[in-house]
């Protein structure tokens, strides 16, 4: 309750929710007031926010208003962040900086697109050419790592079975998302709509439904459960055929999502936060720096594939957006301290660099994108000006 009020603050600086979400849960934790601990029924909803974070990812993204080149260019730019992310992480690997070179990589690849979202909007850039960009971006930079994450958390299977159920279960997916794209049975549509805000709700009742078969799946067939929940929501954002209807849907998932589920898994992703290999390990914080530039360098420096098709003056808010990370980033070290792959504290690192992320980035690239847009506005009113004394003479 108290985090969306204190974001809400008139201190000239919106923090973002999420960086208030994971601080106040630091407060209340073990290496804070120590009233709570992410175990029993808490970590049990934390979990479940988890999925619900994927969940909604996924219904965030529409391929419809990034298909072509944008879609292409952002899916290039991910694999070249992806090779780049593998060759610095097997690298600090050798040199005893990290234990996880592949989730540290993975780590080092992602884009908050939820986070952004909000940004973009409210700065109206959602319906540019740019925002076009920016959102194929961020959306490749959530469904690259996502995918890449399952693959290596799965090892209940032998590789080659398990590449075999990973293709078993995406072949599903991918005839479910088929499926939801075309066939909309009026029958079904109106019967939908007649329960949209009836008590029944039945069409929240189906999404939540297939958020939970999907999941079942993927881990039935030892795929990290996320990948269900992210593809639980890719079809929902594809079924919704009535937009205004879709729109109503969206509104009432992301109340149960953001409303509910997804701040617990912030506050217990705070209160797991290993404070003290801050507070205590100088080094730490060394890590962290070197996590901040290398987000910057590694989402950042595929942003020059786009310099045909975006402004010179905008490639470096391009590549301010694409380095915005942090949902994924504490996902990812959660798992990753749990199963053991990853030190606590690279992975308090990881967490406090992708809060930086949210708190700089976003903030440089808003304040570049209006001096650019201040700067073309006068050379236009120069030029008009220039004109009309010219047809005056």
């Amino acid at each position: 309750m108290a985090a969306p009020l204190i974001a809400d603050l008139p201190i000239g600086l919106r923090l973002p929710i999420v960086v208030v979400e994971i601080a106040l849960g630091i407060a209340v934790g073990p290496h804070g007031l120590g009233v709570a601990r992410a175990e029993g029924v808490l970590g049990f909803l934390g979990l479940l926010g988890l999925t619900f974070l994927f969940f909604l990812a996924g219904l965030e993204i529409d391929f419809r208003r990034i298909r072509g080149r944008p879609l292409l260019l952002a899916s290039a730019g991910w694999l070249c962040s992806f090779a780049l992310a593998l060759l610095i992480a097997g690298w600090l690997w050798r040199v005893g900086f990290v234990r996880a070179p592949l989730l540290v990589a993975v780590a080092l690849a992602t884009t908050a697109l939820g986070t952004l979202l909000p940004i973009l909007r409210d700065a109206g850039e959602l319906e540019t050419r740019f925002g076009q960009f920016v959102l194929a971006t961020g959306a490749l930079g959530e469904v690259g790592p996502i995918v890449a994450v399952s693959v290596i958390l799965t090892g209940e299977h032998t590789r080659w079975s398990q590449t075999g159920l990973l293709l078993a279960f995406i072949a599903v997916a991918a005839a479910a998302m088929g499926t939801a794209l075309r066939v909309h049975p009026p029958d079904v549509v109106r019967l939908f709509a007649r329960t949209m805000h009836a008590s029944s709700q039945l069409p929240v009742r189906a999404c939540v439904l297939l958020l939970i078969g999907l999941v079942v799946l993927a881990d039935s067939f030892g795929l990290d459960v996320i990948l269900g929940a992210f593809a639980a929501g890719l079809i929902v954002g594809l079924a919704r055929a009535d937009a205004e209807a879709g729109d109503v849907l969206q509104h009432k998932l992301e109340a149960i999502g953001f409303g509910f589920l997804v701040p617990i898994f912030f506050v217990t992703s705070g209160i797991r936060f290993d404070v003290a290999a801050l507070a205590h390990e100088p080094a730490t914080w060394v890590r962290l720096g070197v996590f901040l530039v290398l987000f910057l360098a590694v989402r950042g420096i595929p942003a020059l594939l786009y310099r045909r098709d975006v402004e010179p003056a905008n490639l470096v808010p391009l590549a301010l957006y694409a380095s915005t990370t942090l949902p994924l980033i504490v996902a990812i070290t959660e798992v990753g301290v749990a199963t053991g792959r990853m030190r606590s504290d690279n992975a308090a690192a990881l967490v406090g660099a992708g809060m930086l992320s949210v708190l700089i980035f976003p903030l440089a690239a808003l304040a570049w994108r209006r001096r650019d847009l201040l700067d073309s506005r006068r050379s236009a009113q120069r030029a008009s000006r220039e004109e009309r004394r010219r047809a005056k003479h």
